[in-house]
C-alpha cells in the first residue's frame, strides 16, 4: 500500500494519519511483523495483525560468483513458489535484477523461465520484497533496478506499475524512476499504455530478430503483432517520453546471427534513437539453442556501426553461479 492509501485505512481505524508514514518507512527495513514496528503502539501493532499482511521472501538458495561477486537469490515465496533475483556489481553502483511473475506465459524458445509456463503473477510487495531482502542480506546499497528476471513485466501491468511507485517513493527505497530498466518481449498495447504515464524509466525491448520470419520461431509473442507493429510502438514511446530504447539481442548460432540479419536490423533501426545490447547466449540444458562465436558477434557489432547503429555486448556476470534467469528455478522444480 501506497502511504496515501494506508492513511486511509489507518483513519477508518480511528488512528491518526500521520502513523501512516511511520508504518511505511519501515517497509525498506525488511521487518517480518508489525511488532518489529517499535515506534508504533503495542495495541496499533495488534491490530494491523489482525487486519494486514506482511509479505516476505525467504532465501532458499544463494550463490555468490567468484569471478565477479555477483550474487543470486532463489527466493521462496509465502505461498512456497520460487523466483529468482541477481545483484550484480558496477562502478555506476549496484543492480538487482527483479522478476515479476511465477514462471512466464511467452515461450521464447531460449530462456529457461519459460520452461513449466506461467504459475501466477507477483504482487507488488514481492517484487518490491526482492529488491528489500537482496540489498539488506547482501549489504550492498541497491542503486538501480532491472526488470528483467523471470516473468513479463507488461503481462503483469498494474502489479507491475503499483511496485514502481512504491520503490520511488521518496518515503521508501527512493530509487529514481531513471534508475529502473523494464525488459518486454513486445506486447505493443502495453508499450503504448506504458508511454501513456511518462514514468521516464528505460524500456529495454527483447528483440533478437529484426524479422517476422526468424523472431516468429523463436518468440512466440511476435505472431500476434510481428516486428513493424513493435518497432512502431517503440517509436511512439521515444516521441511520448523523449527516453531512448535498448533493444536487447540475443546472439544465437545460425539463426538470428547472419550477416543478412545484421544489414536487416541497421536498416530497420537507422533513424531511430536507441542501442542495441548484443547477449552472449546462455546455454540452457533443454534448449538445442547455441551462443554465436566470439568472430561473428564482432562481425555483427561491426555491421551495426556501419549503419550508425549505437552497439554493445553485455558483460557476462556470474557465469560460474548459473546467473541467467530462472536456471536456478528450473534447478529447483526438478528436485521436487
Amino acid at each position: 500500500m501506497l502511504p496515501e492509501e494506508l492513511e486511509e485505512a489507518l483513519v477508518q481505524m480511528g488512528q491518526p494519519a500521520f502513523r501512516a508514514k511511520q508504518i511505511f518507512r519501515w517497509f525498506p527495513a525488511g521487518v517480518r511483523s508489525f511488532d518489529e514496528m517499535t515506534n508504533l503502539p503495542k495495541d496499533l501493532r495488534r491490530s494491523l495483525g489482525e487486519r494486514f499482511v506482511l509479505t516476505t521472501a525467504q532465501v532458499e538458495r544463494k550463490q555468490v560468483s567468484k569471478l565477479d561477486g555477483t550474487i543470486k537469490y532463489l527466493w521462496r515465496l509465502t505461498d512456497g513458489s520460487f523466483v529468482e533475483s541477481v545483484v550484480m556489481r558496477y562502478e555506476h553502483g549496484n543492480t538487482v535484477c527483479v522478476s515479476s511473475q511465477v514462471g512466464c506465459a511467452m515461450g521464447c524458445a531460449f530462456c529457461a523461465s519459460t520452461i513449466g509456463g506461467k504459475v501466477r503473477n507477483l504482487m507488488p510487495s514481492e517484487i518490491l520484497d526482492q529488491v528489500i531482502f537482496s540489498q539488506l542480506d547482501s549489504g550492498l546499497r541497491i542503486s538501480n533496478i532491472v526488470m528483467m528476471g523471470i516473468g513479463e513485466p507488461l503481462d503483469n501491468f498494474d502489479n507491475v506499475i503499483r511496485f514502481l511507485k512504491l520503490v520511488n517513493h521518496p518515503d521508501g527505497m527512493n530509487i529514481g524512476m531513471r534508475h529502473i530498466s523494464l525488459s518486454t518481449c513486445g506486447l505493443v498495447e502495453k508499450i503504448d499504455k506504458l508511454a501513456g504515464l511518462d514514468l521516464q524509466l528505460t524500456l529495454s525491448v527483447s528483440l533478437h530478430a529484426p524479422d517476422d520470419a526468424t523472431r516468429s520461431a523463436i518468440m512466440p509473442v511476435n505472431r500476434a503483432c510481428g516486428v513493424d507493429r513493435l518497432l512502431d510502438a517503440c517509436r511512439r514511446y521515444f516521441e511520448k517520453t523523449g527516453r531512448r530504447i535498448s533493444f536487447e539481442y540475443a546472439m544465437i548460432r545460425d539463426v538470428n546471427d547472419t550477416p543478412e540479419h545484421a544489414a536487416l536490423l541497421g536498416d530497420r533501426l537507422a533513424g531511430t534513437n536507441c542501442h542495441v545490447n548484443l547477449i552472449p547466449l546462455n546455454d540452457v540444458p533443454e534448449s538445442k539453442l547455441r551462443p554465436s562465436t566470439p568472430e561473428t558477434i564482432k562481425r555483427f557489432i561491426a555491421a551495426l556501426e556501419r549503419r550508425g547503429i549505437n552497439v554493445t555486448v553485455r558483460r557476462k556476470l556470474g557465469p560460474d553461479i548459473e546467473a541467467s534467469c530462472g536456471q536456478l528455478r528450473r534447478g529447483r522444480m526438478k528436485t521436487q
